[in-house]
């Protein structure tokens, strides 16, 4: 009977949080059912049901492959470099931003966010067009200069640089303006007594603006800790242009997968390895929610 007259209460937020209710029920828990093909060797005229159950043989067939150190040491050090730089330039970005006259300010969040809209694919021509081998730019100015053109999609040392800039350049806008928000809503009394004890912009970010932010800075560290495993796939296949000569820095876990759907067929490893995914995110939320809670109580997300 509470719970009723709760809901007729509430009932205009429940009519409006409805849509989003039921896409999260079709496509995030629906498909949960599908989880059990990562235990099966699925066959599609025995279907899900009926297909010969192989228990860890899936996950034994990723775990002992020759590349699958590979693509989890890159998959796992490619989201610390994004977490920590995205990190800082966002938080830096998002200091300076709060210093810009206010006339200007719509003009330099339009132009920080608009690379968050494009895609993957959009953004794989605009490399292409600076490292294409013939015609691309960074190669005519390498010649200008007498040098030797790279051939960039065959040299793998420097995809690493390459994608760490590519992925903050496209998403520092998003979270820059993130944390601009959480600026935005510090109390400005706290400036104007620091402005009167005589405190630089350097030392009101430090000692103001960082320290009031920690709490937003912990939830979103934990949501990226929690996707540490599980790779921008549009990242690493499209903007490589899938060079083999690349795999050794650019195959990650998610890339690793759809090949071998693609040229295998194998539906129950690639779910074996989805579900790996999942398990081991939901186990690093939870740590790393258990270290921000030992270290301050107040930044956790629960």
């Amino acid at each position: 009977m509470k719970e009723l007259r709760l809901f007729q209460k509430n009932i205009e937020l429940f009519l409006l949080s409805f849509p989003a209710v039921v896409y999260i029920l079709i496509f995030a828990y629906l498909p949960l059912v599908g989880l059990v093909l990562a235990f099966k060797d699925y066959r599609y005229d025995k279907g899900i049901l009926g297909s010969d159950w192989v228990g860890f043989k899936n996950f034994e067939f990723f775990f002992t492959s020759q590349t699958a150190y590979i693509v989890t040491r890159n998959t796992i050090l490619y989201n610390v470099a994004f977490i920590l730089v995205g990190l800082v330039f966002a938080l830096l970005f998002a200091v300076l931003l709060n210093e810009i006259a206010r006339r200007w300010i719509k003009v330099h969040q339009t132009a920080m966010f608009l690379p968050y809209f494009l895609s993957w694919v959009v953004i794989s021509y605009i490399i292409t067009g600076f490292l294409d081998h013939e015609h691309g730019y960074f190669n005519q100015l390498l010649m200008q200069f007498g040098a030797d053109p790279v051939y960039w999609y065959n040299e793998s040392r420097y995809w690493p640089w390459i994608l760490v800039a590519v992925s903050l350049w496209k998403g520092v806008g998003f979270s820059t303006l993130v944390y601009y928000a959480g600026i935005l809503g510090i109390d400005s009394s706290y400036y104007e007594a620091a402005r009167i004890d005589g405190a630089t912009k350097t030392q009101m970010a430090m000692k103001i603006t960082l320290p009031l932010l920690a709490p937003l800075i912990s939830i979103l560290m934990i949501m990226s800790i929690g996707g540490i495993f599980r790779a921008d796939f549009g990242l690493f296949y499209f903007i490589p242009n899938d060079s083999s000569f690349l795999y050794s820095v650019t195959d990650v876990v998610d890339t690793y997968v759809f090949r071998a759907l693609k040229n295998v067929g194998d539906i129950g490893m690639s779910t074996a390895v989805g579900f790996y995914q999942s398990v081991v995110g939901l186990v690093l939320v939870v740590l790393a929610n258990y270290i921000i809670k030992k270290i301050n109580d107040e930044n956790s997300l629960w």
